[in-house]
């Protein structure tokens, strides 16, 4: 590495020991202080010369980030500007994200981070992260050892086959890991020396791409089988071998793969899957919130899940988990809990296998119904089961039809509807419609941002489900204790604490999740409570101050002071 954190000797205070001068100094993103390096900084580091007279401090150079940001027009120019800042000056990119949450959050994650990904190869500028190819086996030891770290650190790894909802993106699935790491840093403080984004670039079946000139990735068709998954395994081997301690989060692999991943994985290395665990965290934690605002329990509710692949399966194991913590008996949570997939209702009987068949109805109970067909859709489902909650996780735009929303209404008094699909032109009902459907009586939370509705006005805020409020936390959380297993038990403490954080106020005008804003106090919250359960279900070691081992691990964006090594 370029540098080492160090304290005075005499003074005790922190600085930057630097290994290098001149412009490797302005070179390096996490070095590079723009604008900000003193007179003495610039004597001692070789930079007397290279940098206009002026020294500024970061308020003038947030002033100057933010007057530059503001000039682009589009979502996607203002991706393209970000990224080039955290290219050049990581601090003063954390900051500007940090200061701007509302405003960043979408475009350096959803729902702008698709759109980049679907580009990637055209607005490819400068290399981040690690890319693993076939082309590679029996080397990925030493390729992660180019790429030293801080620890431990925290890998984000995607095969990219199942991008948001926009699939198989190729190597441009690399902006997923990049996107999310730089939420670990601005909502949890982790340390961008310690954030490691890793691409597995195993091919691609999109034809688009690979008949593209400019392709970026491995021009092959997609890796699968014995192959890949011995690939994947190598993976895991070499980053236990070289980042001893790290965490490692699975990010958008197919349901073929990602349960896989998971279920081989998760003993041997400290390891989650987001969305399986962290989407089905985030989905509880708002349940949490809205059924304590409207004076109900979990073990009273019907529930229908559109959406039977990953984040499907998470949200409904996490939901009859909390059922039984409210006092549910497990099977009659089970039998509250209705899936489907893009041919309907999963019922018990029609050859499923693997995940899907632990979602699946069973025969008799669907053999009351009348009326229905085979297998029963969405509105024979929500006709006959008078479900309380409706969930939606399948990708596709519009799924949540007026005769599906009204029939819910007719039934309950205030529906709890989650259209979750991401990003925003893939929702399965635009909130606007659900309000109107309901005569405004739906609690409505979606994955991707929407500005407020009016209704027979009065205004309802919509809250965005967003796993930013459970991912970083966790990964803070996991670090802090050192945990040595991620338990199922720990994403249902990241809920309920994510759950106390929205207050009565937001809840009055319809939303559910905190403001965006509240990412940074969120995800502390979120790894205190996370780190007790981790030593409470025996993975991590028991501290003597829970708060103070989360605080020791958050980095704040400021400028350090520098000197030469």
């Amino acid at each position: 590495m370029t540098f080492e954190m160090r304290t005075d000797a005499a003074t005790g205070a922190p600085y930057v020991a630097v290994r290098v001068r001149g412009e490797d100094v302005l070179r390096d993103p996490f070095l590079n202080k723009g604008l900000a390096f003193t007179d003495e900084e610039r004597d001692a580091l070789g930079l007397r010369g290279l940098l206009p007279r002026r020294v500024a401090n970061m308020e003038e150079e947030l002033e100057r980030v933010k007057g530059q940001f503001d000039l682009k027009t589009t979502d996607m120019g203002k991706n393209v500007f970000l990224n080039g800042l955290m290219d050049r000056n990581e601090t003063l990119f954390y900051r500007f994200v940090s200061e701007y949450l509302p405003e960043t959050v979408p475009i350096v994650y959803t729902p702008t981070v698709a759109y980049a990904c679907s580009h990637w190869s055209r607005i490819y500028r400068r290399q981040r992260g690690i890319y693993i190819t076939p082309d590679d086996r029996g080397k990925v030891a030493p390729i992660l050892r180019s790429r030293p770290a801080m620890a431990p650190p925290v890998i984000v790894v995607t095969d990219n086959e199942r991008i948001l909802g926009i699939g198989d993106q190729g190597a441009g699935g690399m902006g997923i890991p990049i996107g999310k790491l730089a939420l670990y840093t601005a909502a949890a403080g982790i340390h961008p020396e310690r954030c490691i984004p890793v691409s597995l670039d195993v091919g691609t079946n999109n034809a688009e791409l690979l008949h593209d000139p400019l392709y970026v990735g491995y021009r092959q068709p997609r890796l699968r089988g014995e192959e890949y998954e011995a690939l994947v395994d190598e993976f895991v081997d070499a980053v236990r071998t070289v980042y001893p301690g790290a965490l490692l989060q699975w990010e958008d692999f197919a349901n073929s793969t990602s349960f896989r991943h998971l279920r081989t994985h998760r003993k041997r290395i400290t390891s989650f899957n987001d969305d399986i665990q962290g989407t089905a965290a985030m989905v509880v934690a708002g349940l949490i919130t809205a059924l304590r605002f409207l004076g109900q329990g979990h073990k009273d509710q019907r529930i229908v899940i559109a959406g039977a692949g990953s984040a499907g399966y998470g949200i409904s194991r996490q939901i009859i988990r909390a059922m039984v913590a409210d006092g549910a008996d497990p099977d009659t949570a089970e039998a509250q809990v209705f899936v489907l997939d893009s041919r309907g209702l999963l019922v018990a009987g029609q050859s499923l296998r693997g995940f899907k068949a632990e979602m699946a109805t069973p025969g008799e109970v669907v053999a009351s119904w009348d009326n229905v067909d085979d297998p029963p859709s969405l509105t024979d489902v929500i006709r006959n089961v008078h479900p309380t909650i409706l969930i939606g996780v399948t990708g596709q735009a519009g799924l949540f039809s007026k005769e599906a929303i009204s029939e819910m209404a007719a039934h309950v008094e205030r529906p709890i509807i989650l259209p979750l699909s991401n990003p925003t032109s893939l929702t399965e009902v635009v909130p606007s419609a659900a309000l109107a459907w309901t005569e405004g009586r739906a609690l409505v939370a979606t994955g991707s941002p929407f500005a407020p509705v009016e209704i027979d006005g009065r205004i309802h805020r919509i809250g965005q489900a967003n796993n930013a409020y459970i991912f970083p936390g966790m990964g803070l959380g996991i670090i802090a204790v050192r945990a040595r297993e991620v338990t199922e038990e720990m994403f249902l403490a990241a809920a309920i604490a994510l759950a106390e954080a929205t207050p009565r106020e937001l809840m009055e005008q319809g939303q559910i999740f905190p403001n965006i804003d509240q990412l940074r106090p969120v995800a502390r919250a979120v790894a205190i409570e996370v780190a007790k359960r981790a030593i409470i279900d025996g993975v991590a070691d028991p501290v003597d101050d829970v708060e103070a081992a989360v605080d020791a691990e958050r980095w704040e964006p400021e400028y350090a002071r520098m000197r030469p090594a």
